[in-house]
């Protein structure tokens, strides 16, 4: 069983309201105190499934009372004693579908989707690593330069803030994907110039050509990304970078671009497409499958809009280059 730890900060004045309906909810231990700032401090250790119904109801009771802040915690041991009952309860909770809150989530993949210094030099140290790959026709590097590629986090962000209609979100972590794309671009393309470019290398090559495998192996991908985001596996994570290349095909592009081989420039831009329109419809349909909602009852209307039209849009999108791929391969 996994539990958090939920810190709420009440002023006195409204503790007895907010505390009744805190201690209604299902929770493995409570604990109380008093603070010297005419505020009373609650510590409710719950089961990680209940965290987010606990959240919606503190996050409503914020917006009305100055004063009033709750904090999440992980926690990484509880030591105490267990009655047969509990351990019974723990063996039904095992067939259930376990995933973060939408707070967690959205703290999480909201620091994902911004650009910084720290972001912009992680994408060009990859971009480096992921073209010397290529060039020296790598599989080792080239899988290197994809696990530190920053990339399918923000991919992840502009899915989830597609399904709850947060359109800041969603200009944040787009700028951030274009940001990635224009740096792995000007590296590449500078590399480039600088090595040529490897028609020798079989690992350049094979991001001149798109299959339909492709679009299947990405729809695959984006939906294990974003299970291992929802359930909280980072390790996942890393076997989806390598397994759905991004940066690779960006990569392809610069150079070949750079050498006017436009040929190989288009197939590695549609080859790229596939993988980040996959990626977009295969987590959009998850996070949909997965319950996340708004908490406010105007944002779960915006939010069933901007979803129902995310899937209408991203689902076109993967059809069209579905018929380009199939297109691309008959001409040759």
């Amino acid at each position: 069983m996994s539990l958090q730890l939920i810190e709420a900060y009440i002023p006195n004045k409204y503790l007895e309201q907010v505390d009744e309906k805190v201690q209604s909810f299902d929770h493995v231990s409570y604990w109380k105190g008093d603070r010297a700032d005419d505020r009373v401090l609650i510590r409710l250790l719950v089961n990680s499934q209940q965290t987010e119904e606990i959240l919606d109801y503190l996050e409503s009771v914020s917006n009305l009372i100055d004063g009033f802040e709750v904090i999440l915690f992980p926690v990484q041991a509880y030591i105490t004693r267990e009655t047969a009952e509990k351990k019974e309860e723990e063996e039904e909770d095992k067939s259930k579908v376990e995933r973060a809150s939408r707070q967690e989530l959205y703290t999480k993949i909201e620091a994902n989707s911004h650009v910084d210094i720290g972001y912009s030099i992680f994408v060009a140290i990859s971009a480096v690593v992921v073209t010397i790959g290529l060039i020296k026709n790598s599989s080792a590097i080239v899988i290197g330069g994809m696990v530190i590629a920053p990339l399918l986090g923000p991919v992840i962000g502009v899915a989830f803030a597609s399904i709850l209609g947060d359109f800041k979100l969603l200009r944040s972590a787009l700028l951030t994907v274009l940001t990635g794309v224009i740096l792995s671009l000007i590296v590449s393309i500078g590399l480039g110039l600088f090595f040529g470019i490897p028609t020798h290398s079989q690992e350049f090559m094979s991001r001149t050509k798109v299959s339909i495998e492709d679009i299947v192996l990405a729809l695959a991908s984006g939906a294990a990304g974003s299970l291992s985001t929802l359930r909280k596996f980072p390790s996942a994570l890393v076997g989806v970078m390598v397994a759905v290349a991004l940066l690779p095909p960006i990569a392809v592009m610069g150079m070949s671009g750079a050498a006017f081989l436009w040929p190989e420039a288009i197939h590695a831009t549609l080859l790229l497409l596939v993988n980040i329109s996959s990626i977009l419809l295969s987590a959009v349909v998850v996070f949909s499958l997965t319950g996340i909602r708004p908490l406010k009852y105007d944002e779960v209307q915006k939010a069933n809009n901007s979803r129902k039209y995310s899937l209408i849009f991203v689902s076109l999108i993967v059809l069209l280059l579905l018929v380009a791929v199939i297109y691309s391969n008959h001409l040759l």
